[in-house]
């Protein structure tokens, strides 16, 4: 059995999510290279090769396995910081949505993270530790033909929030990680996203098909190695903040939740090509 601080003693971090190319994978490496002993997980091992190469200790984990989840507690006998980054993305407008699509997006985005929160909960306990939720600004703006995405990442910030107060007396922080635009290999499975045949869209296919696969919003992100990094400083402070806000356009999300609501439509509306599409369906 592993032991969580054995033999050197070092904190210990568990990471979700962590295939090569996304952003758990930079996390793993970033918390490796701040002197941590790291878990990194994934449903499929042989999909942490790279990460594995560099020393990093992986474990299988299938967050919406309660068996696997299990399995993967009883590999540790301490911890430190948890940190929830496993998810999917999904795009699509509302009334084009499928709704078996969308509940299956809130099994991972949400109700997996409070799975494994529960079950690494009583080793949080022991080490008074740390719990990071991997939510994303995408909760906290209004962004076209993805709601679905951005409600559960709203919905999980809200469980963050709540985490925090109710497990504060028991000496655990928990930190809300609001990432921004990050480059990672969630952008390349956006690729396939297509409006269905009769979509009310249809005038403006080409534009929202675009939107769907996030084209103009790629060349905006930050590397994921950078954001990690990022991330990583802020959490090993002294007393981390309750709320990170990571990656491009972060900063403007969050100046966006202190104004007027709806002051960033115009701009958002833009940068999604939304604008164009009005016209499109308007003719």
């Amino acid at each position: 059995m592993a032991d969580g601080k054995s033999p050197t003693t070092k904190r210990t971090v568990l990471i979700t999510g962590c295939s090569d190319g996304g952003l758990g994978a930079a996390l793993a490496v970033a918390f490796h290279e701040g002197g941590l002993h790291v878990y990194a997980t994934a449903r499929d091992p042989s999909k942490m090769a790279h990460i594995a190469s560099l020393g990093i200790e992986t474990l299988t984990l299938d967050v919406q396995s309660d068996s696997s989840i299990t399995a993967c507690v009883q590999n540790l006998s301490g911890l430190d910081i948890l940190v929830n980054n496993a998810g999917a993305a999904y795009a699509m407008p509302f009334s084009d949505l499928s709704i078996a699509e969308g509940k299956k997006l809130f099994d991972l985005n949400v109700w997996s993270y409070l799975a494994v929160t529960q079950a690494f909960l009583p080793l949080l306990l022991q080490s008074k530790g740390m719990i990071v939720n991997n939510t994303s600004v995408a909760g906290s703006m209004t962004m076209p033909f993805q709601s679905v995405y951005n409600a559960s990442k709203a919905a999980m910030a809200t469980f963050s929030d709540s985490q925090r107060l109710e497990l504060a007396p028991f000496g655990i922080t928990v930190v809300d990680l609001k990432t921004g635009v990050v480059l990672s290999s969630i952008y390349q499975k956006a690729m396939d996203n297509h409006l269905p045949k009769g979509s009310m869209y249809e005038p403006a296919k080409e534009a929202v098909e675009k939107a769907l696969r996030g084209e103009d919003v790629v060349g905006l992100g930050m590397p994921a190695e950078q954001w990690a990094r990022g991330v990583v400083q802020d959490l090993l402070r002294k007393t981390p903040p309750p709320n990170i806000w990571r990656g491009s356009q972060a900063w403007l999300v969050r100046l966006a939740t202190m104004l007027p609501f709806g002051t960033f439509d115009g701009m958002v509306k833009k940068m999604t090509k939304l604008d164009v599409v009005e016209k499109m369906v308007r003719k």
